[in-house]
């Protein structure tokens, strides 16, 4: 269904539209300016995942550390001891798995996690939860926890010591997030300090002030007939009073069946009452395995734009029709080589999508990847003109001697040679590059760092350089505009996570602990530094044992660093870190 836009409405949505994409690149330019000026352009609030519904990591900061040590945990239960850590600021205690990103907004700082942490009496660290922590900004005191607790169906649906895995929003007072049951929840982010407990929902187990206080659920399991495949993952974003989610529907436990492919995959909210506006179910029979990807949006080509990656492994586009959330489909982008083939137990080339879509300066930056658990493999990073309509795949798929009507979109294969199918350039591909190998220092050969693996990350750009981290531990430096390569750094293993560029440097963690720091260019010799003959990150230092190191976390880095008001938060799997210069050193 489909409702025209009124000439009004339209310019109305238009002007918010604009002014929420000037808003977003408008800071870009500033950084260059007098100090009191480029002090007014950082950036406060990092609110939701990437920032902003472009999802372009890049937030504004001066002064942030590339150098650090996390310090010593002491005692049973290990307790942090600042005095042997340097330019850390606090502290906090999560769980045992911590994926979610952090983000900062209100003060307060929100982050996903499992329960090992034990922050509430009624939930003992035995008990397996979902939690969303809330921290105060300035000094890392808790300050709230929501709790989810585990679906009775088990790992099929809510993988058991996940906890959340997404990232929430923030806006004002109120906050928005997948929980790990498959709900997305509305919450006072004050919880219970204000002494109100906010509704409609009202059936909170506790008001205590460590509690978080429900604003409105909408459990997509029960209301819309979803079955998340392991978790549900989505970080939402927002458009005006519109949330925009990715359902997470995907297969049961043998990994073959799809048990709801009628149910929704992208959807619409109304973000102050949890009322559903629209839905899509464009993957259907073709989901994979899970879809654990995020929207983005953004307006491109005049044309307000909401794009969702599917399981299916392509990449959809919807036109906005109108404030009520009605939408229409636009294009959509098959991001897998036509004949690559879906394998049970990681051994597929067709490949969906984990990480987020990226828009900036009028294009869309996606790659493809597997769950974590199936391993390595062969990538593909895509930069796709979003002003085209249709299937604008790079190529369509045939049977040999019809080449007038492409065969309809198939889960496993799209084109099967022993049948006498072909791939053909589609003249109406979106592709404006692809990256997938790259001969970077001209010897004729395809090293292993410069291919591109599969990724459940994103690309963040900034200055005329995109970064992205793959699977199996190698670091890209990229032209956005050409996709030509200009370097790669293997970080020795895997990465989870997506780059965050801020200051004129480039952060990345991995899954060893260690977070590597870039300089902002294209050129390796300014990017990096050399030791022993070597090129290293440019914060790799020498220990006592000769061996350059980097900053080590204690544990997996499987989330993606942000900055907020100077300060850089980073997880590892148990704690949270403050990471800012003693104040001293900072002014």
């Amino acid at each position: 269904m489909s409702m025209k836009l009124s000439a009004s409405a339209g310019l109305l949505l238009g002007l918010y539209f604009a002014t929420c994409c000037a808003a977003a690149e408008s800071t870009a330019p500033q950084v260059a300016r007098a100090d009191a000026a480029a002090a007014d352009a950082t950036t406060r609030e990092w609110a939701q995942w990437g920032g902003s519904s472009q999802r372009n990591n890049t937030p504004v900061g001066h002064h942030i550390p590339i150098t650090w040590n996390v310090g010593a945990f002491e005692g049973n239960p290990p307790r942090w001891n600042p005095a042997t850590a340097q330019n850390i600021k606090w502290v906090a205690q999560l769980g045992s798995q911590s994926y979610g990103n952090p983000v900062v907004a209100d003060g307060k700082v929100f982050v996903g996690t499992n329960n090992q942490g034990g922050w509430l009496k009624r939930y003992p660290p035995s008990v397996d939860l979902g939690c969303l922590l809330c921290f105060n900004a300035a000094d890392g005191k808790f300050l709230w926890q929501h709790s989810s607790e585990k679906l009775p169906t088990g790992r099929v649906h809510d993988w058991p010591m996940q906890g959340i895995c997404s990232t929430p929003l923030v806006e004002g007072k109120r906050l928005w997030f997948v929980t790990s049951r498959g709900e997305v929840r509305c919450l006072d982010t004050e919880g219970f300090h204000d002494g109100v407990n906010n509704g409609p929902y009202k059936l909170e187990k506790s008001e205590d002030k460590r509690e978080a206080d429900v604003i409105w659920v909408l459990d997509m399991m029960k209301q819309l007939g979803v079955s998340q495949h392991n978790m549900a993952a989505c970080s939402v974003t927002t458009v005006g009073d519109l949330l925009l989610v990715n359902t997470g529907n995907g297969v049961d436990e043998s990994h073959i069946v799809i048990p709801a492919p009628n149910a929704p995959t992208f959807i619409v909210v109304d973000k102050n009452t949890g009322k559903v506006l629209w839905t899509d179910k464009s993957p259907g029979l073709n989901i994979l395995h899970g879809q654990w990807s995020s929207p983005a949006y953004a307006v491109l080509g005049g044309v307000p734009q909401m794009i969702f990656g599917g399981g299916d492994g392509w990449l959809y586009s919807f036109k906005l029709l109108d404030a009520s959330g009605h939408s229409e489909l636009l294009w959509k982008f098959d991001c897998n080589p036509k004949e690559s083939k879906y394998i049970l137990g990681g051994r597929s080339t067709r490949n969906h999508i984990i990480g987020t879509p990226v828009i900036y300066d009028g294009k869309v930056y996606v790659a493809v990847g597997e769950d974590p658990e199936h391993g390595e493999g062969d990538g593909h990073l895509w930069c796709i003109d979003p002003t085209k309509r249709g299937d604008v795949s790079p190529q369509l798929a045939y049977k040999v001697g019809d080449l007038t009507h492409p065969i309809p979109h198939r889960r496993e294969q799209a084109v099967i040679a022993e049948k006498g199918e072909v791939a053909r350039d589609n003249p109406n591909s979106a592709a404006v590059w692809h990256f997938s190998q790259f001969d970077t220092n001209g010897d004729g050969k395809i090293d292993h760092d410069e291919k591109m693996h599969r990724t459940i990350g994103s690309v963040a750009i900034k200055d005329g350089l995109l970064f992205i981290a793959d699977f199996s531990g190698i670091f890209h430096c990229l032209d956005p505009q050409t996709g030509k390569a200009f370097w790669s750094y293997d970080m020795m293993s895997q990465c989870w996570g997506s780059p965050l560029i801020v200051d004129g440097h480039v952060y990345i963690g991995n899954e060893d602990g260690d977070v590597f720091v870039f300089g902002l260019s294209s050129d390796r010799s300014k990017a990096m530094k050399k030791i022993d003959g070597e090129w290293k990150a440019l914060n790799a230092t020498v220990d006592k044992d000769g061996n350059a190191t980097v900053p080590n976390m204690g544990s997996s880095v499987y989330s993606t660093p942000i900055v907020a008001d100077n300060v850089l938060y980073i997880t590892n799997k148990s704690y949270l870190f403050a990471i800012a210069f003693p104040k001293e050193k900072s002014q």
